[in-house]
């Protein structure tokens, strides 16, 4: 099989407008979360270490 490469011809998937709005609205809510449970680990941590952890001498 011989292809050749067309500069000329884009090559991929090209997405309508609508399908880009929606792989940006779902990219900024799967952000959110992570960023949420991330939030939600790290006070997790704090809490079970109890608030004297960050009174502890270094």
């Amino acid at each position: 099989m011989n292809v050749e490469h067309n500069p000329n011809i884009e090559e991929g998937v090209v997405l309508t407008p609508e399908q880009a709005r929606s792989r940006r609205a779902r990219n900024i809510a799967i952000a959110v979360t992570v960023a949420l449970l991330a939030v939600l680990f790290y006070a997790l941590t704090l809490v079970k270490l109890g608030g004297a952890v960050a009174n502890r001498q270094i």
